[in-house]
């Protein structure tokens, strides 16, 4: 349980990193991009697959958020990620950051989803 609780940890720091990094003028514009989608995603206080889906709804959580973390550092370049590294250490005892924007995008889809599944099954009954 330790081990797993050290991986949270270090997850959390570096989503704060990729946080600070997505802002510094010396990120390519290409990896700018790719960690803001990360860190959007993973501050987002809404799921893309609901936690309540069984098995399903941790995929994004163990693994697409890790992944995006990794592929998002190895972007960038070290010396910022070092510079990163401090400011995120002072901010990892405040709040983390809600993306309402994302979790907005995240209702609509649902919603919309929904809507067709109700709109089909009305069609198939009527």
């Amino acid at each position: 349980m330790g081990k797993i609780k050290a991986w949270a940890k270090k997850i959390k720091q570096q989503l704060f990193v990729l946080y600070f990094a997505y802002k510094d003028e010396r990120v390519p514009w290409y990896a700018k991009v790719f960690t803001i989608c990360v860190v959007a995603y993973a501050f987002s206080p809404i799921d893309l697959i609901p936690d309540f889906i069984p098995i399903l709804g941790y995929v994004d959580d163990v693994i697409l958020v890790p992944m995006g973390i990794l592929l998002a550092l190895k972007m960038i370049p070290n010396e910022v990620i070092l510079e990163c590294e401090v400011k995120a250490k002072e901010m990892i005892n405040r709040r983390k950051p809600k993306n309402w924007i994302v979790g907005s995008l995240i209702i609509l889809l649902w919603s919309i989803i929904m809507f067709w599944v109700i709109l089909k099954v009305f069609q198939l009954f009527r």
